[in-house]
């Protein structure tokens, strides 16, 4: 894998975009839902595959729309946040981060994000076929290299753009083919960052999503770039266990078994959120050892112990160099 070819990604805008670029409401036909393939879902949004089919044969969108099953006063905070996802991803411009088309309307008056259709399936749908098949953990090499393209794409939103992504996780990191692409998509709840890498807006609110979330978020305190960083080592855990964070609880060895809510420990989960989850080091074998080691830095509690998205850029690719 040599560093130069991943970058040659276009980066040519094709005219739908650049009519689209900078307006709302621009003439374009977007299906109603019911027309469109579903790709998934997430808060209050659903994001659908819009085939591009004219004289000729177009790349495909990936269409997110706001959930029309929502409550209407949850409509408007799901709409801003919409919006503001299309503002910060047309200024993006990434080979690792999932590409801005158009925001418009759909035939039903619902406002849309037209975006890059980045892949497949996300790492989380790859990490539960795993699961659901009754294998181990992902290949060394394959975290290694989703490691790296995260980190490239991090490295360019925290260095270069002066945004917190915000909500990584293997749910936000698309795939397409055997690992051909990865690229980091849903950049909604993104936060702006000044020049020493501290949220702007110190009064700010930090979504995430909680089993990923560091400590300083859950104790109110200063958030910066590293929070991101922390999140992207709980997403290199989850390709070694085939887990989510801190619900180890829920893992059931009998398929047969269901999940009784009573059974569940809410004061041991919560006490667990923002700390380092459990690794079984000594099944995974030593060719993990490298994945391992930068697991537990990213997921230092001490924000300032995490290494910055350049600093693994730089370790992983001197390794690959070496190799």
């Amino acid at each position: 894998m040599e560093t130069e070819s991943l970058f040659k990604t276009p980066c040519k805008k094709d005219g739908a975009q650049r009519r689209s670029a900078g307006s709302l409401g621009t003439p374009m036909t977007i299906p109603a839902s019911p027309f469109m393939q579903k790709l998934g879902c997430g808060t209050g949004v659903n994001v659908y595959l819009m085939n591009r089919i004219g004289k000729r044969t177009y790349s495909p969108w990936a269409i997110k729309k706001i959930n029309s099953r929502c409550a209407a006063t949850q409509k408007t905070v799901y709409q801003k946040r919409l919006c503001n996802e299309a503002e910060v991803l047309k200024g993006l411009q990434h080979p690792n981060i999932v590409g801005f088309r158009a925001f418009t309307k759909a035939k039903d008056g619902s406002h849309c994000l037209a975006m890059e259709y980045g892949g497949e399936q996300s790492l989380n749908d790859l990490i539960e076929r795993r699961r659901e098949e009754g294998l181990q953990a992902f290949p060394a090499a394959t975290i290694e290299k989703v490691a790296l393209h995260v980190a490239w794409g991090l490295q360019y939103l925290h260095k270069e753009k002066k945004l917190l992504h915000g909500d990584i996780k293997s749910c936000n990191v698309v795939i397409k083919g055997d690992f051909e692409t990865i690229k980091i998509c849903d950049v909604g709840v993104s936060l702006q960052l000044d020049e020493n890498l501290k949220a702007c807006d110190p009064n700010a609110s930090y979504i995430g999503t909680e089993p990923w979330n560091p400590k300083e978020v859950l104790e109110g305190g200063v958030i910066t770039e590293k929070a991101d960083i922390f999140a992207f080592g709980l997403t290199l855990w989850e390709m070694m266990t085939l887990s989510v964070p801190h619900m180890e609880m829920l893992d059931l060895e009998d398929e047969e078994l269901s999940f009784n809510e009573e059974d569940f420990d809410e004061d041991a989960y919560y006490e667990r959120l923002g700390t380092r989850p459990a690794l079984d080091v000594d099944s995974l074998g030593r060719e993990y050892q490298r994945m391992v080691e930068l697991f537990c830095l990213c997921t230092s509690e001490d924000p300032a112990q995490r290494p910055s998205a350049a600093q693994i850029v730089q370790a992983l690719e001197s390794n690959m160099a070496a190799n």
